[in-house]
């Protein structure tokens, strides 16, 4: 039985895979979040929603055409089983940032009401979970499930970081301005270290949750550029300090010349 040779678009897929994914996301992503602008109402939401999925449906779509195993891929979004602390990480993290960051702002003088609290958990514990589900985790298995080992395969991870996060960060810009694209490319090393440590796409999907309850719902002060500024320098200082303690390696282990991995 003579072969079938791969269609001229399965092969163009197959060397160009990352270009093909990301232009794949813009283009499913952007005209659906135009439309929901449109639109408004109920319908301008759903359209909202289901171009939020734009990464995870790339993804899949460039799997299947470029030879991949759809399979693994999937593997990768259910795997849990993983060291306690990893789960530590992904919910913690987020919350620690904003301690610090209340800390900062009341240094400041800016008074954040921390007896509000209590009253905000049932709401923390909403986004989390909505959010893990259709409003951000949903992008995972495409940015850090495809995305992000696939470049990992051409460059070092501090690179392969640099360019997922600003092709993370753009592909906000229609939601969040021009100026969207940055806090996505600050947030983005540390979800490679993550997804290095544990290859487990199901822990950058909580991550990314606990990021977005957190930022919602645990900082103190009314918004205001002095409390956008402190963000953004708490993910920077955070991000650099990673960086700088894994030598940019963020969790990507390195093979000594006896073959042991070493992980940083």
């Amino acid at each position: 039985m003579t072969a079938i040779a791969p269609a001229p678009a399965d092969t163009w897929i197959r060397r160009h895979r990352l270009i093909f994914y990301f232009a794949l996301t813009y283009a499913i992503s952007w005209p659906l979040w135009l439309l929901s602008r449109l639109a408004g109402g109920t319908l301008g939401t759903v359209l909202l929603v289901v171009g939020g999925f734009g990464p995870l449906l790339a993804a899949a779509i460039t799997i299947r055409y470029s030879g991949g195993s759809l399979i693994e891929w999937l593997r990768g979004i259910v795997r849990w089983r993983v060291p306690v602390r990893f789960y530590a990480y992904a919910l913690g993290l987020p919350v620690l940032i904003m301690a610090a960051m209340n800390a900062v702002l009341a240094a400041l003088g800016q008074q954040p009401d921390v007896s509000q609290l209590f009253g905000r958990i049932p709401a923390y514990v909403q986004t989390l979970l909505v959010t893990a589900v259709i409003f951000g985790g949903q992008e995972e298995p495409g940015w850090r499930g495809f995305a992000l080992p696939t470049l990992e395969q051409r460059y070092a991870p501090l690179v392969a970081t640099l360019i997922l996060g600003f092709g993370w960060g753009v592909w906000h810009i229609p939601l969040y301005g021009p100026a969207g694209f940055v806090v996505p490319l600050v947030l983005a090393f540390f979800y490679s270290w993550l997804y290095n440590r544990t290859h487990s796409v199901l822990l950058c999907i909580l991550l990314h949750a606990s990021f977005t309850a957190a930022q919602d719902h645990l900082l103190f002060s009314a918004d205001s550029r002095i409390v956008d500024a402190v963000l953004l320098g708490a993910y920077v200082v955070g991000a650099g300090v990673l960086v700088a303690v894994t030598r940019g390696r963020l969790g990507m282990p390195t093979k000594k010349a006896d073959g042991k991995e070493v992980v940083q």
